[in-house]
């Protein structure tokens, strides 16, 4: 279809030239239409960019959110650490591309979007309690993932997510263990996909890693946290008054 067809071309010039310097009129020749006809289905290149970018957030906020309920700090920690990766490397030119351009990064909402994805991840990688050296090689290691992704970013993905796996066990002083998240190729599954069976649908919320944290906020929740988010309070905020994850606040307002 034409949108993904104009995606995918805008992906990989923006990978390649940069955001600013790619043009909308480049990006209808890359796709074989008029300008006009670009424009029929994306009214600006902002909006093009926010529909690229989407994908990697909404992934990496639902792998973290999974991991996060998994109970187990050890198995929450190495859930984060692979469902990071991953993402990252489902991602590759996207995240190319916002490397490329480090302005991207600082506009909102993306830049606020990521800034509580790798804030969680620092804090579920740390585990609970940790002390501050436990805290600061949790912030390196996830600080770590992202970046091989794009400087060897012509290393094919299996290898390259072996090796920046080991590096990550390396810097937290763990052994090797076998990868248990989807491989790249395989989005991950949303966190009401992956409820346990002894929790149905409707009938309580799944816990996170310290057995108190919901993962999802109650539809009266929800409405009290869009309102709060109307008048200015940080999605940092909301969570603490509702008891959740950052990820779990921005869930809940992006899905009007």
């Amino acid at each position: 279809m034409t949108p993904q067809r104009i995606l995918a071309a805008a992906r990989t010039l923006f990978a390649a030239r940069g955001y600013r310097a790619t043009s909308m009129q480049s990006i209808a020749d890359r796709v074989g239409i008029t300008k006009a006809a670009l424009y029929y289905h994306f009214d600006s290149k902002e909006e093009i960019l926010h529909q690229l970018t989407l994908p990697l957030l909404d992934e990496l906020e639902a792998v973290l959110a999974e991991a996060e309920a998994c109970g187990d700090p050890g198995e929450v920690r190495w859930r984060a650490v692979e469902g990071y990766v991953d993402v990252h490397l489902r991602h590759r030119e996207t995240l190319t591309m916002l490397v490329k351009d480090m302005t991207l990064l600082v506009q909102a909402p993306v830049a606020e979007r990521f800034r509580a994805a790798i804030a969680l991840a620092n804090e579920l990688v740390a585990g609970p309690g940790g002390g501050l050296e436990q805290r600061v090689r949790a912030s390196q290691a996830v600080a770590g993932l992202a970046d091989p992704v794009v400087l060897f970013r012509d290393v094919p993905a299996d290898r390259l997510r072996a090796l920046i796996l080991d590096g990550a066990r390396a810097l937290l002083g763990e052994p090797p263990r076998p990868p248990k998240s989807p491989r790249p190729s395989e989005p991950p599954r949303s966190p009401q996909a992956s409820r346990s069976p002894e929790v149905p649908a409707g009938r309580g919320r799944a816990r996170g890693r310290s057995g108190g944290r919901p993962a999802a906020l109650t539809p009266e929740q929800t409405a009290r946290a869009r309102e709060m988010h109307a008048e200015g309070r940080s999605a940092e905020e909301i969570a603490t008054t509702f008891g959740v994850s950052r990820a779990t606040v921005y869930r809940s307002l992006k899905n009007k």
